[in-house]
């Protein structure tokens, strides 16, 4: 047998596959029952490279348990750290399928199953969201989605086909100050600099003042700048609060500005009967960006980006390619005129294996779980003596503190906590600024995470303080 038959053997390929799967299974069977399997080894970068860098492996199933060994483990419900699912493991199988079979979905014939059932999937989605018609992709992320939607509001609101002849005015967004940074780099990918992301304050909720928009476009426009779109967050990333979507849908309808919600996070909540009033005023949005990979249960990157009117997800792209698809300009099977990529995994089968395993109502079911024990969450932080809350999550991220008099210690009390469960492993959690001041913040992100691992959680956190005292 020559070397490439042996990389192309079914046997070779069947048995590799069934060592790899049990591996996996045995992985979160040890993770979901809490054993001594930590959630994070932290290893020094330098040091985990030179370990990496001469390694042997004997077989492929050596190399694959070191991986996992190595790797962070977010099915433990310990992990309450950055806003990334545990995969559903039909997910995780249907996106294992989608690489083995590799084909691309930017144009059909490419991949009939994966570009039918995207469309499939937003039809399915897209009236949770208000839009009763309206179109929508699948794509690589919250980033390129949100560059994507902001590229086609240009294109529908600019005075100029700047798809051709260039962009002849000034133009900008208006986005909360708390926005997610991809909005900003967004922006600037545009070319439109400083002058073309307008940030307006949040209140003492960290919700963008309303209030603020009619002030701060006029004084864009005296400055010679045309505020084309406002965009609203559900929610923002640091504090997992939504922005109020219906006041600025409204304002946006006043002045025929492109409304987009970066809804990468928490625009799930619309299958939850408990939670979807959050995302109340969404169907004034022109479009929405929704990450399946947050609050959806499927492997990372898979994002649905939805539009009101189905015309406009063509129009962010004009290029022709006539060696891919023929002279129609609107062609649903053809994704590849309407997202970034111009190679595109299969992305859709991810989300319809839940859908047709379980339902839309799995879901709900797991926003439902997760924002739950984000509320309960903060009430035992209020009940401990010595912290405080940033503010009273209205998802499942939770932003806290160790308070001390001095802010400066404060801020070093609360990095140093931070490191040091980075390196014990038992837990993994993160840790955000806000107003200058150094807090620690969970996002319970897998279903199984107790309110017994959070009281374990802010134990550990009392004891640290205690040893740095």
């Amino acid at each position: 047998m020559s070397l490439l038959e042996k990389v192309y053997d079914p046997e070779n390929f069947r048995q590799t596959a069934h060592h790899l799967a049990d591996m996996l299974a045995d992985n979160l069977t040890a993770n979901l029952n809490r054993e001594t399997i930590k959630v994070i080894n932290f290893i020094d970068p330098d040091t985990n490279y030179n370990n990496w860098k001469d390694k042997e492996f004997g077989s492929p199933e050596a190399f694959f348990r070191e991986v996992i060994n190595n790797s962070i483990q977010l099915q433990h419900p310990r992990y309450v750290g950055h806003q990334v699912s545990a995969p559903a493991p039909i997910a995780a199988l249907a996106a294992f399928e989608g690489m083995m079979l590799n084909s691309g979905g930017a144009i059909y014939e490419m991949s009939a199953a994966s570009t039918t059932l995207e469309k499939v999937v937003i039809d399915r989605l897209k009236g949770y969201f208000g839009f009763s018609d309206g179109d929508g992709i699948v794509t690589s992320g919250g980033t390129l989605a949100n560059l994507t939607a902001l590229i086609c509001a240009r294109n529908v609101k600019a005075s100029n086909d700047i798809w051709n002849e260039g962009q002849k005015e000034k133009y900008a967004f208006m986005v909360s100050e708390e926005a997610h940074y991809c909005i900003d780099r967004a922006v600037r990918v545009m070319g439109w600099g400083d002058a073309g992301v307008i940030k307006i304050p949040v209140d003492s909720k960290y919700r963008m003042k309303t209030e603020c928009l009619e002030t701060y476009r006029k004084e864009a426009a005296s400055r010679g700048v045309k505020v084309i779109g406002v965009v609203g967050s559900a929610p923002t990333t640091s504090t997992g609060i939504y922005d109020d979507l219906n006041v600025i849908g409204r304002y946006c309808q006043k002045h025929n500005l492109w409304y987009h919600i970066d809804a990468a996070h928490g625009g799930p909540v619309v299958f939850s009967e408990k939670y979807k009033d959050l995302m109340l005023g969404c169907d004034l949005a022109d479009s929405i960006t929704v990450d399946a990979h947050k609050m959806m249960m499927t492997p990372s990157l898979t994002t649905m980006l939805f539009f009101k009117n189905s015309n406009d997800s063509y129009r962010t792209f004009a290029q022709k390619a006539q060696y891919l698809w023929g002279d129609a300009d609107q062609e649903w099977f053809n994704y590849g005129k309407r997202t970034m990529e111009c190679t595109k995994i299969m992305l859709s089968t991810r989300i319809y294996a839940l859908i047709i395993t379980y339902g839309i109502e799995v879901f709900g079911e797991y926003v439902d779980r997760c924002y739950d024990m984000g509320g309960i969450f903060a009430k035992l932080i209020t009940q401990r003596p010595g912290m405080e809350l940033a503010v009273q999550p209205d998802s499942n991220i939770v932003c806290f503190r160790i308070v001390h008099a001095d802010i400066p210690i404060a801020n070093e009390i609360n990095r140093k906590i931070r490191q040091a469960i980075l390196e014990d492993g038992t837990f993994y959690i993160v840790q955000t600024v806000l107003q200058d001041k150094v807090y620690l913040r969970v996002s319970i992100m897998n279903p199984f995470t107790s309110e017994l691992d959070l009281i374990d959680l802010l134990d550990l956190i009392e004891q640290l303080q205690n040893s740095l005292e």
